[in-house]
C-alpha cells in the first residue's frame, strides 16, 4: 500500500479500495493543526490543547494509529490483489489525497471501507460525503460503493468473542468468574437519536452477538471519550459504569472497545490509563481486549467484506 500512484492499479477492471480512517497527528508538532481541523478550523483554547498534548505524552508522545491503519490497508491490498488507498479525515494523507490518487491511477471501480464497524451519520455517512465531494473536486468519474456497516459480520463477532475470553481469562480466578464485560464505543452527541441514527442499536447488536457466542451472563454497553461540549452525549460513560458496578459489589470488569479497530488515544489513554486508574481506585480488577490492529485473522475478515462490492461490480 502506497500513497504513490506511478503504476497501474491491479485487476482486470481497474479496481481500487478506498480505506478511510479518522487520522492522528504524527508527532507533538502536529497536535495543534490536528485539533484545529477537528474543530472545523477553529484553533483550540490553550488549556484544551495542553491537555491533549499531555495525553499524547502519557502514551509515549504520539499515537500508533497511522502505522496501524497503513498496515491494515496494506493487508487488504495483499489479500485482494487490488490497490488500497488510505485517506484520513483529520490528518494526512487526507481523503482528498486518496481520491485524487485513484483518479490519477485511472481507477474505475472502488469499494470504500471506513475503519469503524458501526454506522452513524456522524461517522460513516460523513466519510462517504467527504469521499464523494473529493471525487467531484478531482474530476473522478469512477464508481464508489461505500460499505455502510459490518457490525454483525460473523468473522468479526467470532474474533471479538475470542478476545473477550482471552481478556477475561487474564484476570485472577475469583475476579474472572464474576467479571462484567463492558462493550464500548466512542460516544456521540445525543442529537443523533433525533434523526433515528442506528449507531447505538448497532453497538448493542454487536455486544449481544458476542455475548451469545461466548455465553456471557454479565455484560452491558458503555460509552467513552465524549467530547468537551455543552451538548449531551450518549451514555452511560464507562467511568460511570464502573462506579455503578463497584457499588453493586462487582469484583472485576473487562472492557471490549468493539467500536474501535486499532490502538489510538481513546484506547491507550482513555481506557488503559484513565479507566484503569478508576478501576484501581474502585477496587475492580481490570482488563481490556486487545485491538484488531493488523491481526491476520481480522484482516481476512475485513478483506472478505471489501471483496463483495468489488466482485459485484
Amino acid at each position: 500500500m502506497s500513497e504513490q500512484h506511478e503504476s497501474e492499479p491491479r485487476g482486470p477492471e481497474r479496481q481500487g479500495v478506498l480505506v478511510m480512517a479518522y487520522g492522528t497527528p504524527k508527532g507533538p508538532e502536529e497536535v495543534e493543526a490536528y485539533y484545529t481541523d477537528i474543530r472545523g478550523g477553529r484553533p483550540p483554547p490553550a488549556d484544551l490543547l495542553d491537555e491533549l498534548k499531555s495525553r499524547y505524552a502519557a502514551i509515549g508522545g504520539r499515537s500508533p494509529l497511522l502505522e496501524i491503519t497503513t498496515a491494515q490497508a496494506r493487508g487488504i491490498e495483499e489479500r485482494l490483489g487490488v490497490r488500497a488507498y488510505l485517506g484520513q479525515k483529520h490528518a494526512a494523507p487526507f481523503i482528498d489525497d486518496a481520491v485524487a490518487n485513484m483518479a490519477a491511477d485511472g481507477v474505475e471501480t472502488a469499494a470504500g471501507l471506513v475503519l469503524a464497524p458501526h454506522f452513524s451519520t456522524m461517522s460513516v455517512a460523513d466519510y462517504e460525503g467527504r469521499a464523494r465531494a473529493a471525487a467531484e473536486r478531482a474530476g473522478w468519474k469512477g464508481s464508489l460503493t461505500v460499505i455502510p456497516s459490518w457490525h454483525l459480520e460473523p468473522g468479526y463477532i467470532s474474533w471479538l468473542g475470542e478476545r473477550v475470553v482471552e481478556a477475561r481469562d487474564s484476570l485472577a480466578r475469583p475476579c474472572r468468574e464474576a467479571a462484567t464485560i463492558v462493550f464500548s464505543a466512542h460516544s456521540l452527541p445525543e442529537r443523533i437519536l433525533e434523526r433515528g441514527d442506528p449507531y447505538p442499536d448497532q453497538l448493542s447488536a454487536t455486544a449481544g452477538a458476542v455475548a451469545a457466542q461466548v455465553g456471557l451472563q454479565r455484560w452491558m454497553v458503555g460509552w467513552q471519550s465524549a467530547g468537551r461540549t455543552e451538548q449531551r452525549w450518549l451514555g452511560p460513560d464507562i467511568l460511570e459504569v464502573m462506579d455503578s458496578l463497584s457499588k453493586a459489589g462487582a469484583k472485576g470488569v473487562v472492557v471490549c472497545p468493539c467500536g474501535f479497530v486499532a490502538d489510538h488515544l481513546e484506547v491507550l489513554y482513555d481506557l488503559d490509563i484513565e479507566a484503569k486508574a478508576a478501576a484501581d481506585k474502585l477496587g475492580l480488577a481490570f482488563a481490556r481486549t486487545r485491538s484488531p490492529n493488523a491481526d491476520p485473522q481480522f484482516l481476512d475478515v475485513v478483506a472478505a467484506i471489501v471483496a463483495r462490492p468489488l466482485n459485484a461490480a
